[in-house]
């Protein structure tokens, strides 16, 4: 517009004509800096960027500033807003570089990453406090960013893969029935020697070089082969406890692992002193009618053993998906000889356990073989987290390509998933996810979920004919070597009880 106005009224801005041209303004922003960007690759997944800002754009900023101070700047000796410009700028020169040096920064990196469109996977690490606006010629600043790497993307389509199959029978149902049934039943303590399933109650000292690293006072467990711990597992706990009584010390030994935080311990030998204070073995409950309604509603003996196998089916179901993102990973993977820092391993180690965790809550499988799980990745954190970044760079490339994303009727569905195992609200879910951080991790978790689903539909499959889970280990969340608290979210579901009472309609 002009600097005077027409008479004649169709020159005249309407108001809509105004709004316009105002939001137009806003689309457009400010001017763009005009910045010398150098990227260097130390790393696969490591970009160092060195980004020069003109001296023009640093006194257009200074401008800028002065001008939206000016008006209210309070000078000793002047009415606000009525200070000569220059002993404006005097007076309030490092209030007005920092808020520029702010200004500047936050608008380059902005700029810098639409212009080099960089793919991060973290925050840029810039230490502000050491970067200094300059009083005179150009602004330079460093700083350092993870990225995806850059690769040609796998063929992913028409995959050979295998599908875990079994047609579950009165063996199966029956060995799951019992096991149901175990928090049912009485406990009675024994007298005779220890045998395996048998409750027990002990005290275990962790000790190197004589030395406690930790303990486990009046721990309730039940007795099996193996006992799984954060930071190792025990491979004879069954067998060397198996024969005490109540009042024996067995001891053994284990071997911590490569990866534990404390390196003067990685690969050392535990001694073990287990105390045996109590035994006990089961009587299990008879199915009368009355509880067999108090345990879930159930009709008859009948009406439990179906529940029992879609139960089975279920967890059959959880065995398929995972055996085949087991094997699209190791196809997709395997030419991905990509560098990726430790630091970033550390990082993503956490998240990955969440996400497998929460998968598996959200399918309804309990406490202990999800702890089992957990155990299991924090033994073998790094390599866990190698294998699954790599698998989460490419299903990410694969759902841009495909434009897969997650929808607000998914996380609903995720949230309910999760609520029901948890025997809570899914407002109250959703409210702990976000208070938690989590919801990215949820986010990950639907996308990953519907590339894989879309790889299957693309794939051959071949069946195989798979044996009956054996549940061989008792897993406790207790590390040997002292370590922060477990990344593990807090169950409240139930376990086996929990899908029994809450069937899948049969109807």
């Amino acid at each position: 517009m002009g600097g005077c106005m027409s008479s004649d009224i169709t020159d005249e801005v309407t108001p809509d004509e105004l709004e316009a041209e105002e939001l137009a303004a806003e689309q457009e922003g400010p001017d763009r800096l005009s910045l010398e960007v150098q990227v260097e690759s130390p790393g696969d997944c490591q970009r160092h960027v060195t980004v020069t800002v003109s001296r023009a754009d640093i006194d257009r900023y200074v401008e800028s500033e002065l001008g939206e101070l000016i008006p209210t700047a309070e000078v000793p000796g002047f009415r606000p807003g009525r200070a000569p410009r220059q002993l404006v700028a005097k007076r309030f020169r490092d209030q007005v570089s920092d808020k520029v040096k702010g200004s500047l920064l936050l608008d380059s990196l902005e700029q810098v990453s639409e212009e080099h469109q960089f793919s991060a996977i973290s925050e840029p690490d810039l230490d502000i406090g050491s970067v200094e606006l300059p009083q005179e010629g150009d602004f330079t600043f460093e700083f350092d960013i993870e990225v995806r790497p850059e690769f040609e993307l796998p063929e992913w389509k028409d995959l050979e893969l295998e599908r875990p199959v079994r047609e579950f029978g009165s063996a199966d149902i029956d060995e799951r029935l019992q096991r149901s049934l175990s928090r049912y039943a009485e406990r009675k303590t024994k007298t005779e020697a220890v045998e395996l399933d048998d409750y027990l109650t002990l005290d275990i000292v962790f000790k190197h070089d004589g030395k406690v690293l930790s303990e486990l006072e009046g721990e309730n467990i039940q007795l099996r082969p193996k006992l799984s711990l954060r930071d190792a597992q025990i491979e004879d706990f069954g067998s060397v406890v198996v024969g005490a009584s109540a009042g024996e010390r067995r001891e053994t030994k284990l071997t911590l692992g490569d990866q534990l935080a404390d390196e003067a311990l990685r690969g050392q030998e535990v001694d073990l002193e287990i105390d045996v204070l109590e035994v006990q073995h089961l009587e299990y409950p008879e199915l009368t009618p009355a509880f067999l309604d108090e345990i879930g509603g159930f009709s008859d003996e009948g009406d439990l053993r179906d529940a029992i196998q879609e139960q089975l089916q279920r967890e059959l179901e959880q065995r398929q998906n995972q055996s085949m993102r087991e094997q699209i990973t190791a196809v997709l993977t395997a030419s991905a000889d990509w560098e990726l820092p430790p630091d970033l391993l550390q990082r993503q180690s956490s998240r990955e356990l969440q996400r497998a965790v929460m998968e598996l809550r959200s399918a309804g499988l309990d406490d202990e073989t999800i702890q089992a799980y957990a155990n299991s990745f924090q033994q073998n954190s790094q390599e866990s987290a190698r294998k699954a970044l790599k698998e989460h760079f490419i299903f990410e490339r694969i759902a841009e390509d495909e434009g897969i994303e997650a929808t607000d009727s998914d996380y609903d569905d995720e949230i309910r998933n999760i609520a029901i195992q948890s025997d809570e609200s899914p407002r109250r879910v959703r409210a702990r996810m976000e208070k938690r951080g989590q919801m990215d991790t949820l986010s990950n978790l639907i996308v990953e979920r519907k590339v894989i689903e879309l790889i299957c539909s693309k794939a051959k499959f071949s069946e195989v004919e798979i044996e009956s889970s054996v549940v061989d280990t008792t897993a406790m969340d207790h590390a040997v070597v002292p370590s922060d608290e477990s990344d593990i979210p807090v169950a409240k579901h139930g376990g086996d009880a929990q899908a029994l009472q809450q069937p899948a309609d049969r109807s």
